[in-house]
Formats: C-alpha cells, sequence, structure tokens
C-alpha cells in the first residue's frame, strides 16, 4: 500500500516498530522515520495495524504518538481491522485535539494489495474522506463511502470478514464430505466454482484447502480469530445474535490450540477434513 501511494507521486513517510522492514519502501522512494512523530507531519498518516491494541499504542502513545504529532486539521485515515469501540474513541479524541479522522478498512489479501486492487470502506466526514480521495485511488480499485460516523466502516469490515470465514468453513465441510466419499477435491472446486459460486473467495480458498497450502499466511489465524472475536463484541453491544459466528470462534480457537496461529486463517477449511477421519490437524512449522 505505500509502495503504490510512492508510485502515485505522493511523499510517503513510513514508520514500523521493527525499523528494518522499512528499508525496502526506502529503496523506492520514500524516507524512514525513527519515531512515530516524524510521520505525523503531513497532511495525512495512515494507520494500518493489527489490533486495537497496537493502534492504540500508536495513536495514544504518552509522547510522540499520533494524537499528540498530527497537525491542526490533518487527517488520520485508520485502515487496520478494529472494534467499532475504539474507532468511535478515536474520532471524539481527534475532534478533541483539532484534527480529522476516517476509517478504512480494506477487503484483499496481500497480491491486491500489492496491484492497488483494495476495495476500500470509508466512513468519517464528506471533507474529509473527499481530501483522501487521491490516496484511496492510489491503494485501491474502488472505494464505498459507506457512513459519515467512522465506526460504521469498522462495523462493514468485521462482517465480511465473519461472511469470507463462513465460506472457508462451509467449504471445509463440503470438502471433507466429498472427500471422504472419494471425490476428487479439485475437481469438486472446479464444479462449484464454474457453476454455483463463482465468486473470487470461493476460488482462493477453495484452492488454499484443496491444497492444503496454509503458509506462508496472507492472512494469519490469529488475526482472524481477532476478527471474529471483534465481531461478537458488536453483536452483544448491538444484541444481535449470531450463532455461526459462535461457531467460528470456537473453530478459530481449536486451529490456535494445534499451534496454527500463524497458519494462513482458511486452515480452518482443514478442521472438519481432520474431525472425518482425512488426517491432523493443520499446524505451523515449529523451530
Amino acid at each position: 500500500m505505500a509502495a503504490n501511494l510512492v508510485k502515485a507521486g505522493h511523499e510517503v513517510t513510513v514508520y514500523n516498530r521493527t525499523p528494518g522492514k522499512v528499508q525496502a519502501l526506502v529503496e523506492r522512494g520514500a524516507r524512514a522515520a525513527a519515531r512515530v512523530a516524524d510521520a505525523c507531519q503531513g497532511d495525512a498518516v495512515i494507520t494500518m495495524l493489527a489490533d486495537d491494541a497496537a493502534v492504540e499504542g500508536v495513536v495514544f502513545g504518552e509522547t510522540g504518538g499520533v494524537i499528540g504529532s498530527l497537525g491542526e486539521g490533518a487527517i488520520h485515515i485508520s485502515m487496520s481491522t478494529i472494534s467499532a469501540a475504539l474507532s468511535q474513541r478515536l474520532a471524539a479524541a481527534h475532534t478533541n485535539a483539532g484534527q480529522r479522522f476516517a476509517a478504512a478498512p480494506v477487503f484483499g489479501r496481500p497480491d491486491a494489495a500489492a496491484a492497488a486492487k483494495l476495495f476500500i470502506v470509508a466512513a468519517g466526514a464528506p471533507d474529509a474522506l473527499d481530501a483522501c480521495s487521491p490516496l484511496f485511488a492510489a491503494m485501491g480499485q474502488k472505494t464505498i463511502h459507506i457512513s459519515n460516523e467512522p465506526p460504521a466502516a469498522n462495523l462493514v469490515k468485521l462482517s465480511g470478514n465473519f461472511l469470507i470465514a463462513s465460506v472457508i468453513e462451509a467449504l471445509g465441510e463440503a470438502m471433507a464430505l466429498v472427500g471422504k466419499a472419494g471425490v476428487d477435491g479439485h475437481r469438486y472446486l472446479d464444479l462449484l466454482t464454474s457453476t454455483l459460486f463463482t465468486a473470487p473467495v470461493y476460488k482462493s480458498y477453495g484452492a488454499l484447502i484443496a491444497e492444503r497450502k496454509f503458509e506462508p499466511a496472507g492472512f494469519a489465524a490469529a488475526l482472524g480469530e481477532k476478527d471474529i472475536r471483534l465481531t461478537l463484541a458488536a453483536a452483544e453491544t448491538l444484541r444481535v445474535p449470531m450463532p455461526l459466528a459462535s461457531l467460528l470462534r470456537d473453530r478459530f480457537l481449536t486451529l490456535l490450540a494445534h499451534g496454527g496461529e500463524a497458519l494462513d486463517w482458511s486452515a480452518i477449511g482443514q478442521l472438519a477434513a481432520k474431525d472425518a477421519g482425512l488426517g491432523d490437524p493443520p499446524s505451523g512449522s515449529r523451530g
């Protein structure tokens, strides 16, 4: 994503908590920041981090955090998959600091990010989203302005990941069923994706399950568990029963219990095969 911003001609300063990870971007023309504050001197700052705790640490850091470093009227664009509750807190904090805030989580695996083909779900004040448009255009193929309220974008993102995880679980169960009867998994997948279920999500995740290719992870199982947990937290707040989400949480916990933290989250699709006596549960490489 940062590389595509550089490619589009934007002046980009990059910060990573692991300094060595910025080198490839520096070689493409970005500038390295030694501190969070050094990356907050422009018109906008983008955060893309693993979870709520990471975002809170970077934004609310007592010395040199985003809130304390971003200029008046500048925009914090949060593209992480975080809770709706934290998004609301961020929006309020930036307003109090005289800054602007936009939530803009994305749909798309690493290959889509590299190709600037992400789908961006944006929410925030119209003037803030308009100002962000050139940045979104550099990173994604389509931006959907879902609401003026930032938490709405985060809730939509969580709901989408819930749906993807549901597809993965359903594919895993169906493929275990026909597989135990001797049907070739690749032929079965070709049938499904050329007739009933032609959406890319069925093709990409179905292939990973059929090939049992869960490493390297495009999206780690631990992050998948986090997203389902956040979905259930939002559902509890809104009093929306989500029994399938509860099942998915347990499937992710099973995978994590077997050492699958670093596997791709599609590895939950292999649990059904194990339950059917078709092999061991997926587990990560151990040193």
